[in-house]
């Protein structure tokens, strides 16, 4: 079965990118509402115009049918002259009430002179003109009508106009809403991207990230948790590495010792190697033990839910260890007071560190090992003392050095770091000869 290549790779999402979002809906937005502001105002305009127009028609159309005397429609002449000072391209003819032209201009027959009949105003668009029709007044029964036209032309013309600086005005504020739109996109999104790149960049094992403040209160306060998140996260990775250099020391070291063990059996004549054999099995199973510490130790959340019994761990301990220093002609003294308060830790963190401090004082001490436990009230106070020559002045017996290099420090910081976990303290309380302190906290 083929694995795919691109199986670790970041997929891009199938789905609308927040620029052409925020676009689209100002965009979405603008368009329609100037839509509906300019069409109802264009409908205006032209009603409008139109209206300006029929007006003047209808002035000019009374003025002149007021100048007309009565005889030029009884007797049907035509020698009449219209008045002056008509408007330029006003189109002006005088008709009977039956809609027939009797002199001036416009056509032969018009519908709209025809219902001036009624002694009314009219107005209409007829013949590519528009049109408007008064009554002629007059003391008879008979009367004429004045039809005044000008080419509708004009006033589409003018409509026309209008309606092409609404549009231009129309464009120029979508135009507007298109570059808001763009801007805020832009500073919407761009928080937003240099986040993503900052989380790919801690994807990638780079916990010194820092997203770049912006305006946007959201993505300012993401950036700050996605910053504590890496910090947050170099800082576990960071003990996780100490802690399985830590381990590692000591798992090595303790194999170390069975190997040893071993292979001096093999060097010793036959009725030795039985006491050698069992010895390599003693640290065997302390390693064994260790182990199982350890991988305990990986999966708790730590002590803080726990009560631990600590007169029956350090009972414990004292049994694994006091044959062993026995037989190296070196005493174990275990003191403990008659009432303790339970302790917030784990056995395998505790165990793990008395480990460590025997270890050194094995290891680097001289004489009686002695445990002292005292009661502090709000916690216990665990002292390891041997009668050693102790730790030079100024030495950081805590700093973590490298596996190669003698001395204290890679199973006393292991230590430390173990009790810090469980909420305690491992300190040096004093150089020479050297007791170390753990504090832990009560339940």
């Amino acid at each position: 079965m083929k694995s795919g290549s691109g199986g670790s790779a970041t997929r891009e999402p199938h789905s609308t990118p927040l620029r052409r979002r925020v676009l689209v809906a100002i965009v979405g937005i603008a368009a329609p509402a100037v839509a509906l502001f300019a069409v109802p105002l264009a409908l205006s305009v032209e009603r409008l115009y139109h209206d300006e127009t029929a007006a003047a028609l209808g002035r000019d159309a009374a003025w002149i049918a007021a100048a007309i005397p009565d005889e030029v429609v009884r007797s049907g002449t035509a020698s009449v002259s219209l008045p002056k000072g008509l408007p330029t391209g006003l189109r002006v003819g005088v008709y009977t009430t039956d809609g027939a032209l009797l002199f001036g201009d416009g056509p032969r027959r018009s519908d709209l002179a025809l219902h001036s009949q009624d002694g009314h105003v009219h107005e209409a668009v007829e013949n590519g003109f528009m049109a408007v029709s008064a009554p002629i007044p007059s003391d008879e029964v008979r009367k004429g009508v004045v039809r005044v036209a000008t080419p509708y032309d004009e006033v589409s013309d003018r409509v026309h106009e209008t309606w092409l600086l609404m549009a231009g005005l129309a464009v120029i504020v979508i135009s507007l809403a298109v570059v808001f739109a763009l801007r805020a996109s832009r500073r919407l999104a761009a928080p937003l991207e240099h986040l993503t790149r900052a989380a790919q960049a801690l994807g990638a094992g780079d916990f010194s990230i820092r997203a770049p403040r912006s305006d946007v209160r959201e993505a300012d306060v993401a950036g700050l948790a996605l910053e504590s998140t890496a910090q947050r996260l170099g800082e576990v990775l960071e003990r996780e590495r100490a802690f399985s250099a830590d381990v590692s020391h000591q798992l090595r070291t303790r194999l170390t010792g069975m190997l040893l063990g071993l292979e001096s059996a093999l060097a010793r004549p036959e009725a030795q190697r039985e006491d050698a054999i069992r010895t390599a099995l003693a640290r065997g199973e302390q390693l064994r033990t260790v182990v199982e510490d350890l991988v305990r130790l990986t999966r708790e959340n730590g002590g803080q839910d726990r009560c631990l019994d600590v007169r029956a761990l350090l009972e414990e301990v004292r049994e694994t260890w006091y044959g062993g220093l026995a037989a190296q002609g070196r005493y174990l003294g275990l003191n403990l007071p008659d009432e303790l308060p339970a302790v917030a830790a784990s056995p395998a963190a505790l165990r793990q560190i008395l480990q460590v401090l025997l270890d050194n004082a094995v290891a680097h001490g001289k004489g009686e090992i002695t445990v002292d436990v005292a009661d502090l009230g709000d916690g216990v106070a665990i002292e390891v003392a041997d009668q050693g020559a102790g730790i030079p002045e100024g030495a950081d017996v805590f700093a973590r050095r490298s596996g190669k290099q003698e001395g204290h420090g890679i199973g006393l910081a292991l230590a430390r770091s173990l009790a810090e976990a469980e909420g305690g303290r491992l300190v040096l309380r004093r150089p020479s000869p050297p007791v170390f302190s753990l504090l832990l906290p009560a339940t």
